[in-house]
């Protein structure tokens, strides 16, 4: 039988090199809702065959990076960020 591991705490990592601007951050929720978005698109039998609450779900995260996305844009554009 293999050996159970459990996850450790993560590292500290110093903030000059953790900080994401929004940007980044944005760039990230993009590429996240641009995943499921594939996921769920043509013949994603599984999305139907998983039932109504699974579907909600997949919508209901669709709707947060979305909402996300909107406020990073929004953030970038007063600080007058490129994107």
């Amino acid at each position: 039988m293999a050996k159970r591991t459990i996850a450790g705490h993560n590292t500290p990592v110093p903030p000059e090199v953790s900080a994401q601007t929004a940007s980044d951050i944005l760039e990230n929720k993009l590429a996240q809702l641009k995943s499921l978005l594939w996921c769920c698109y043509g013949d994603a039998d599984w999305l139907w065959e998983a039932g109504p609450q699974t579907r909600d779900n997949v919508m209901w995260i669709a709707f947060d990076l979305v909402s996300d996305a909107v406020d990073l844009h929004q953030e970038c554009m007063r600080k007058g960020a490129r994107i």
